[in-house]
């Protein structure tokens, strides 16, 4: 655990490029920034190796809010304002965005046309599988589970357990009963 010590000191250089950086939070070797200044990165933030995050625009920013712990390989990139609820877990080699290349001009290299901008945003105490993909549109509610290797684009509620290709709702938490519960697609239980 002593890396950790020298991810720390990394920190420690990194934080005045940021547009926020509170300590204690840590960031592992290798890293890639893109528009540090708009990243903000609140206390109790663990930024395991490889992370890649960019930031597309002058408006444009990533919140990641305090107690986030984020795995090796992920990248994160925002045209607008991305966030990260507090105490989410995202593991390794996922992919979050708020990002779609547009690609109805034919003949024109997706590349050089415009992109299209879509609200994305994790909410608090969410858990990430390794490999999920989070497409542009998607809105995690609180407490929500993305299997692994899932494809998730949508609007999902709080206490929803998602999964598949594209992902589904297939669990939620019911309230009343105190139990995760069967869903349909939709998440209206199967009772």
């Amino acid at each position: 655990m002593y890396f950790k010590f020298f991810w720390i000191i990394r920190a420690l250089f990194y934080k005045p490029f940021f547009g926020k950086f509170l300590m204690p939070s840590y960031i592992g070797k290798p890293v890639y920034l893109h528009g540090i200044k708009n990243i903000f990165i609140e206390k109790n933030v663990r930024l395991f190796p490889n992370i890649r995050m960019e930031v597309h625009g002058k408006d444009a920013s990533i919140t990641i809010s305090e107690d986030v712990g984020i795995a090796q390989n992920v990248h994160i990139t925002s045209g607008s304002n991305l966030t990260i609820g507090k105490s989410s877990t995202i593991l390794a080699n996922v992919f979050i965005t708020n990002i779609d290349h547009d690609y109805t001009t034919i003949g024109v290299n997706i590349l050089k046309q415009g992109m299209i901008i879509k609200e994305t945003k994790i909410g608090d105490n969410c858990f990430i599988g390794i490999g999920a993909a989070i497409q542009a549109g998607t809105i995690l509610g609180n407490h929500c589970v993305v299997g692994a290797n899932s494809v998730v684009k949508g609007i999902f509620p709080d206490y929803s357990i998602i999964a598949g290709v594209p992902a589904k709702i297939i669990k939620r938490y019911n309230t009343q009963s105190g139990l995760w519960e069967k869903t349909n697609s939709e998440g209206t239980f199967l009772n």
